[in-house]
């Protein structure tokens, strides 16, 4: 969520209190809405283009789309939107492609969508009452981001603030009546639309991929990246991309990572060993990280460790802790819902098939975090 990255915040009270008390809205009375740009890179969108564009349709002025490549029939189901479709070669830089779609707009503000979003109607609603009222001093506006509840979803929460609405041209202003500076930090307003992510695939293998030029090329994966990639690969890489990530993980620890990093570092670590039957490498990195401090995935991996040695007893007792006492690094379903089946697969080699089918129906029932503040 980037909402603790902005400054200079603006609440959705003083945007849309009554005409009749907002003195800047009364200003502005009459005069015309925002124009909009929605914006899009794609690659190989034809079964979800038409949905996306559809539930955007006579929200936005102008519709540009950025192809990096597709072989399927995206560009023809583009064509019945917009006449602004342009080709773009992929060179594994998703950045490099959005700031070419951009160069592309001309509208007052950019809309960033992809195309397995949807905005139903109700929020279609709220995005007019938005165009209409809006700020000029607004620069960026968050939009609620609302997970899918897929299995193979990477996201550790319901929904989550991210920008969305980007003013184009910024106007830098001069602020405080003696040392005077300019402001700096973007004006951003959290929003009440709630787009919804409703992907048909998953993007794992394409990021992963991206994720091992990068790291082959040496190119140094900032902060959040690394966070991104170990947590990608931790939940839904599979057991190949995390025995090639091995030696990167391993560099992380010997150049002596603190905390957070270091954390999802030992874990990975420990996974790629379980996976691969190096009980050493595994004990090694699960009692390294329980000294430093023990996470809800380490415990889950103990207790899968436990369950392929038979010892259903010992592996419930480490799901237990991974569900009381200790918090997640990476997969906030470590403490709940995997933490749930891995008891559920305890109580069931012990012969106890009432409780197996207990806890199966928790995890069932479980649910993720509404947003990533309960992260």
């Amino acid at each position: 969520m980037q909402k603790n990255g902005f400054a200079g915040k603006i609440s959705a009270l003083s945007l849309f209190v009554s005409y009749e008390s907002n003195p800047i809205i009364n200003n502005i009375r009459g005069k015309n809405m925002a124009t909009i740009s929605i914006c899009m890179i794609v690659k190989n969108e034809e079964a979800v283009l038409a949905r996306c564009l559809e539930s955007l349709k006579g929200l936005a002025e102008e519709i540009v789309i950025v192809d990096t490549g597709s072989t399927d029939a995206t560009k023809k189901i583009a064509s019945a939107y917009t006449k602004n479709i342009y080709d773009f070669q992929w060179i594994d830089d998703f950045s490099a492609a959005r700031n070419f779609a951009f160069s592309k707009c001309t509208q007052q503000y950019i809309y960033t969508a992809d195309a397995d979003e949807v905005l139903d109607e109700e929020n279609r609603k709220k995005w007019i009452v938005l165009k209409q009222n809006i700020l000029p001093e607004i620069e960026i506006v968050q939009m609620y981001y609302v997970n899918s509840t897929n299995e193979k979803s990477v996201y550790n929460f319901q929904k989550e603030l991210r920008p969305k609405l980007f003013k184009r041209l910024r106007e830098f202003r001069w602020i405080d009546p003696i040392h005077e500076r300019v402001l700096l930090q973007p004006v951003v307003y959290d929003s009440d639309i709630e787009i919804k992510h409703l992907p048909q695939g998953e993007h794992t293998s394409r990021d992963l991929a991206v994720f091992a030029k990068l790291i082959q090329k040496g190119v140094p994966l900032s902060d959040t990246l690394f966070v991104m990639y170990a947590r990608e690969l931790f939940k839904a890489g599979k057991k190949e991309d995390i025995q090639n990530a091995k030696q990167y993980f391993l560099n992380i620890l010997q150049q002596k990572a603190l905390g957070e990093k270091r954390q999802m570092a030992q874990c990975i670590l420990a996974k790629a060993a379980r996976e691969q039957g190096d009980v050493h490498s595994f004990l090694k990195h699960c009692v390294n990280q329980i000294a430093e401090g023990a996470t809800s995935e380490i415990c889950c991996e103990l207790g899968y460790y436990f369950l392929q040695q038979k010892e259903a007893e010992e592996a419930m007792s480490w799901f237990e802790n991974a569900m009381a006492g200790v918090s997640p690094c990476m997969d906030i379903a470590c403490c709940g819902e995997k933490a749930m089946l891995g008891i559920a697969e305890c109580f069931e080699k012990m012969g106890q098939t009432q409780q197996s089918l207990l806890w199966k129906e928790k995890a069932k029932q479980w649910i993720p975090p509404q947003s990533t503040e309960s992260f």
